[in-house]
């Protein structure tokens, strides 16, 4: 399969697997926009080709968030892949507040291309929570979200330059829309 085929299959897997799921946000946005924001920014900002990051990108919360398992990532996109999403699975049988610190904490030890797709997950989380910010998340939880996405990005540091410098300024865009509000 080509590498353009094996993404726009990534993308059809993921609106299957992520139909019917919103986003937080007010506007209830469908879902797999995530995904392929997490993508495009990666290929747009980043400048990343590779075929295994964006395709992991597309694929980074299906086994956390849809009853997908890694067996069935492997299968449909191959080992490189399924190794990149487990990366960046959250063990959802864990407590919240412990698969955060487990974030900050593995992020340093991450692969490039996990680290890559963290980035640019967090740098739409960030913009997600300034724009359309969850209905039931006061001032406060948006605050300690940015201070704990910049933890966690921080052991992503050295991955993607332009990455990075877009994540700092979509926090310090979020920090000043909350200074003015209570």
């Amino acid at each position: 399969m080509s590498e353009l085929a094996t993404l726009l299959r990534a993308l059809e897997f993921a609106a299957h697997k992520h139909q019917g799921q919103r986003r937080k946000g007010r506007d209830g946005a469908p879902y797999i926009n995530h995904p392929i924001s997490v993508a495009d920014t990666i290929a747009r900002v980043g400048r990343v080709t590779d075929i295994v990051t964006l395709t992991a990108a597309v694929l980074h919360d299906t086994v956390e968030d849809t009853a997908t398992t890694l067996d069935e990532i492997e299968r449909e996109f191959g080992a490189e892949v399924r190794q990149v999403v487990a990366e960046l699975t959250d063990d959802k049988r864990l407590p919240k507040e412990e698969r955060k610190r487990l974030q900050v904490v593995s992020a340093p030890s991450a692969s490039r291309r996990a680290k890559i797709v963290k980035l640019a997950d967090k740098i739409m989380n960030v913009t997600d929570i300034t724009h359309d910010p969850p209905v039931d998340w006061p001032v406060t939880r948006r605050r300690e979200y940015f201070e704990w996405a910049k933890r966690v990005v921080e052991g992503c540091r050295g991955a993607n330059a332009a990455l990075e410098r877009r994540f700092d300024k979509v926090v310090a865009d979020g920090l000043a829309s909350l200074a003015g509000q209570a």
